[in-house]
């Protein structure tokens, strides 16, 4: 899963350097809230779950760990 989604980010967003999954993607401006979305829709066609609004936190997709956490919690 975190695989997938680091293919996902380093080949999207294209950042300096290669993204790890413990980077915060929000506060090195990897993602800003266009990217996320993109990456929420990703992940909602991916891993086939919903994303409901609440679940859209910082918590939730700072991190490749952080959002690996959160699709593990809603399989």
């Amino acid at each position: 899963m975190k695989d997938i989604l680091l293919k996902y980010i380093n080949e999207q967003f294209q950042a300096d350097d290669p993204i790890e999954a413990q980077d915060d993607l929000l506060g090195e401006g990897i993602l800003d809230s266009l990217g996320m979305m993109k990456l929420i829709l990703f992940i909602e066609t991916e891993f086939e779950l919903k994303v409901p609004p609440q679940d859209m936190t910082i918590e939730n997709f700072m991190s490749i760990d952080d959002m690996a956490t959160y699709i593990s919690n809603r399989k």
